[in-house]
């Protein structure tokens, strides 16, 4: 059962394009930045890079988390394999 956590390795594989932008678009802002009003200039850009980036992060994270549980879960399988049976509605699906 330890497959279906994820590593900070595989992360760092998934998000590399995703933080390479992310850099791109913050040192964008720091340097479009008037001297004297660094602070001023880019920190709404670099706050709201920092939310897409996050955004993005955070769902392909969970996209791969619920990835590796679904190739643990019963009902990952195909029906032919589990006798093709009708299960009752669960009380949230009613």
């Amino acid at each position: 059962m330890e497959d279906k956590k994820v590593t900070a390795e595989e992360i760092k594989g998934l998000l590399a394009g995703d933080f390479e932008a992310f850099a791109e678009q913050m040192a964008a802002a720091m340097n479009e930045a008037k001297a004297g009003s660094i602070i001023a200039d880019s920190e709404v850009p670099v706050f709201e890079a920092s939310g897409a980036f996050r955004q993005q992060a955070f769902g392909k994270v969970l996209d791969l988390v619920q990835a590796k549980h679904e190739a643990f879960s019963p009902s990952a399988q195909p029906d032919a394999e589990q006798g093709n049976q009708e299960r009752p509605a669960r009380d949230d699906q009613r």
